[in-house]
């Protein structure tokens, strides 16, 4: 079995998955506040431990992260715990199935290369536009030769709605959400409009340039992931897919290959 883990912001989002690729299940751990490696490692023992498996059963681990500070305690903490040193995506690891075609690859993410090697499993060879629902709203995009083009980042649905707080006297924090309606009539109404539909044109409206200026109006698959993601689920016109889980898929491919080397 495979131990997926996505070190993030806000979050660890992991997923243990069996020989065929089926994950077994996810977990989640707030990544805010520091913690050793050995809460880490008991932590991550507790969870094999609640959902009926056991560290032994685990063949390999592989983590992709955009907090270094948390990677040595994780990396420790598999060590320790649970008896193998994790492998660690970063964009020049060998195994790959996408090119990162920008000048400068270190740049980018190791969360954006799992997601988009992820979505290059579901859509290969394919021009792809890939939106992440996270701590930040990140764009991927693809072309049809499994290149990583480049993107955009945009703040995302908490650090919006953390902003309007926190800059504002009256404006509370709400619940992420659809309304019901465009048009609000609370408060609280009116800033889960504004982040909601904010979004949705948001991503109409980039992936209009990206199909016509990019791309010169080659068709482009839009993908939703991330921890918000399913809010969309009603965008049936706008996104060809919603995969919450696409960054584990990637780390999946990814071990498959470095598995065959």
């Amino acid at each position: 079995m495979l131990l997926a883990l996505d070190v993030g912001n806000t979050q660890i989002f992991a997923g243990l998955f069996d020989k065929e690729g089926k994950i077994l299940f996810r977990f989640r751990k707030s990544s805010k506040n520091k913690v050793t490696s050995d809460e880490y490692g008991v932590f991550l023992r507790s969870v094999l431990r609640e959902n009926h498996y056991d560290f032994f059963q685990i063949e390999a681990i592989v983590i992709s992260s955009v907090v270094p500070d948390l990677l040595y305690s994780i990396e420790a903490a598999c060590v320790k715990y649970l008896n193998k040193r994790p492998v660690v995506l970063t964009p020049v690891s060998p195994g790959l199935n996408i090119k990162i075609n920008v000048p400068n690859p270190q740049e980018v993410g190791s969360d954006r290369i799992a997601t988009s090697m992820g979505a290059e499993f579901l859509f290969p060879k394919e021009n792809k536009l890939i939106i992440d629902y996270g701590t930040a709203t990140t764009f991927d995009v693809m072309n049809n030769k499994s290149e990583w083009c480049g993107g955009l980042i945009a703040p995302g649905f908490r650090t919006s709605m953390e902003a309007l707080s926190s800059a504002t006297a009256k404006l509370p924090l709400v619940e992420i959400k659809k309304p019901q309606n465009i048009v609000g009539i609370t408060t609280v109404d009116n800033i889960q409009g504004g982040l909601y539909y904010g979004a949705v044109g948001m991503a109409r409206e980039i992936l209009n340039k990206i199909t016509h200026e990019y791309f010169q109006g080659q068709p482009v698959r839009l993908i939703a992931t991330g921890g918000f993601s399913s809010l969309f689920k009603a965008e049936q016109d706008l996104f060809e897919i919603i995969e919450p889980d696409l960054i584990l898929m990637g780390l999946w491919q990814f071990y498959l290959t470095i598995r065959e080397d």
